[in-house]
């Protein structure tokens, strides 16, 4: 069963319409084939009404679609072959950060990423996408292990956030996310970040430091999600929307503020509704982003790198 968002019920009542005009052409001999043709038109343009049109806070909703995929769906649709480890080699292996070698068309990537769970089993062992100390630490030794055989890094942010528990601090939350950006500045290979979904705060940030940040059109990136944010400002989650107008969190107020270098378009309708057809058009991206990062002299990519991200928020009169 699909999910609808509220703001897709319209286009939900015209596909339950079409699936029982359907239904009655296989249980009578009438032929329906111009209403299904009529439908299937207006399906299309009322999608695309809605999708050209949608709100910050819509995009943020359509970022936690339950139907979106998740770094684990990239990787089975995108790479050819996929070698996944485990374990930050101090505590033990984090299940809501996934990464390991893989195939990407003839290109060998390590890609390493959030991954979140579909079911409540799922979200309990992945422990909701929020990464704990050793999963940052998993990250980086993952990242140090591709620079040493001189293969690109891929990262796949998708996260919530990173796990706030006391454990997770008294491990040394904080240290693991600042060691990430310290190392991630430094690394000689190619670096490619790509927000797949919820990229929050530090949790986000700490597998973020690339030659290139891209952002899929339905995702947002921001310190605070507007719930949060709404809760200080107003002391209740009911001004949410508000506050993600406010925040301009989503790809279009990034690529403008110039925090991101690039906008990935997703499928009419999201990327939940064409799996296939997102992940052909990112491994498409990845690769001619590789090729164009590859080109250039470690240390120029580093110097770029570093110099990209001292250049946020400096306001020159």
């Amino acid at each position: 069963m699909r999910t609808y968002l509220d703001f897709e019920k319209p286009i939900a009542d015209l596909e339950a319409r079409l699936e029982e005009t359907k239904k009655l052409a296989q249980t009578s001999n009438v032929d329906v084939s111009e209403a299904v043709n009529i439908l299937e038109q207006s399906i299309d343009k009322l999608r695309r009404e809605i999708f050209q049109n949608l709100t910050r806070w819509q995009r943020v909703q359509l970022s936690r679609h339950p139907d979106r995929p998740y770094t684990l769906d990239y990787i089975s649709l995108m790479c050819d072959q996929f070698i996944e480890l485990h374990g930050d080699r101090t505590v033990r292996d984090d299940p809501a950060m996934v990464g390991g070698f893989c195939e990407l068309g003839d290109q060998t990537v390590m890609i390493i990423g959030q991954q979140k769970g579909r079911n409540t089993k799922q979200r309990q062992y992945r422990n909701f996408g929020m990464p704990n100390p050793e999963g940052y630490r998993k990250a980086l030794r993952l990242m140090k292990l591709a620079e040493k055989f001189n293969k690109p890094i891929i990262t796949l942010i998708d996260t919530p956030g990173a796990f706030p528990g006391l454990e997770a601090e008294e491990r040394g939350q904080g240290e693991a996310i600042a060691r990430n950006l310290k190392e991630m500045f430094m690394l000689t290979v190619p670096v490619i970040c790509i927000v797949i979904g919820e990229g929050a705060s530090g949790g986000a940030l700490g597998i973020a430091i690339g030659d290139k940040v891209l952002m899929l059109e339905n995702t947002w990136y921001s310190v605070i999600s507007p719930e949060n944010c709404s809760t200080i400002l107003w002391r209740s989650w009911d001004f949410k929307e508000q506050a993600a107008e406010a925040m301009k969190l989503t790809a279009r107020d990034m690529k403008s503020n110039k925090l991101v270098d690039e906008i990935v378009e997703e499928p009419l309708g999201g990327a939940h509704n064409d799996h296939q057809g997102m992940a052909n058009h990112l491994k498409e991206v990845i690769l001619n982003t590789i090729a164009q990062l590859s080109a250039l002299d470690p240390q120029e990519r580093i110097n770029q790198r570093i110099d990209k991200f001292c250049e946020m928020g400096v306001v020159v009169e």
